[in-house]
């Protein structure tokens, strides 16, 4: 019986494709036709037969143990989210008929407990990465743009983002990694469908960075911004699972103390109170 596995396949070879023979210690063996690594080499780096490999490529093997799946992702360079994505590609959940989706609440308490928070910016995203609610300084942060309130469109169709992430091609990875992680979770969801299909029609630097398979769990980093209205500003943010609600993220901005960026967000609240 043929499977019909194809996320694993199009996965492996993503992922072969973005690794160079010499990051694994392989000889380069002479010019090659595709960029990465070579079916056999990656089956000889998970001591598996390259046939078996291919099989797997090919959507034609199922069920691939789990040793044979922690093998691919070290002979892969996987890190831990992207191996916890292979296992869930190689093993989905059972198809459940699925129900109307409800629109996604925020807790009153969460709400409250932003709202504490008046010098610190805070959003709280759904399982697509809109934003689902804010406080008064993470509406001011993010505010003034067509896609304020979707922080994927925001990255990929507003045209002002590159001017507004100054690091804009490690943040627009990072954001299509975390879409990537929402789709090996739930990969029929009719939002998450409908993000896809309008950003690949839309951006084509969406359709490259997609096409990578790249994993990326949001859950703390440095990001720069260029705010218009008080310029350069230099934040961390931690992103927090919000465990009453399965899928949504509270994410929680701050600057370094004493920093020009502490002094800037601290302008930009006091704009906003006015």
């Amino acid at each position: 019986m043929v499977s019909e596995n194809k996320p694993l396949g199009e996965f492996l070879r993503a992922r072969r494709e973005q690794v160079g023979p010499e990051e694994l210690g392989l000889p380069a063996g002479g010019p090659r036709r595709v960029a990465g690594l070579r079916r056999e080499e990656v089956a000889l780096l998970a001591g598996v037969s390259t046939d078996y490999y291919i099989r797997l490529e090919q959507g034609r093997e199922r069920n691939p143990s789990e040793q044979v799946l922690d093998a691919l992702a070290h002979g892969l360079a996987l890190d831990e989210d992207a191996t916890a994505h292979l296992h869930r590609l190689a093993r989905p959940a059972p198809k459940r008929r699925r129900r109307p989706r409800r629109r996604e609440r925020v807790s009153p308490n969460l709400l409250r407990l932003m709202d504490g928070w008046p010098d610190t910016p805070a959003l709280v995203l759904g399982r697509c990465l809109d934003v689902l609610a804010h406080n008064a300084l993470g509406e001011a942060l993010f505010g003034g743009h067509t896609h304020s309130g979707d922080l994927v469109r925001l990255v990929f169709l507003d045209p002002d983002a590159r001017e507004f992430y100054p690091d804009w091609e490690r943040v627009a990875v990072n954001t299509v990694g975390g879409l990537r992680a929402a789709a090996g979770l739930d990969p029929d969801d009719p939002q998450l469908v409908e993000t896809v299909g309008e950003l690949s029609v839309k951006s084509a630097d969406f359709r490259r960075l997609w096409a990578r398979h790249d994993i990326r769990q949001k859950t703390h980093e440095t990001k720069r911004f260029r705010h218009p209205q008080v310029g350069e500003l230099t934040l961390t943010y931690e992103a927090l699972t919000v465990n009453s609600a399965p899928g949504q993220q509270l994410v929680v901005y701050q600057a370094e103390p004493g920093s020009p960026s502490e002094a800037a967000l601290a302008l930009l609240g006091s704009i906003a109170a006015s």
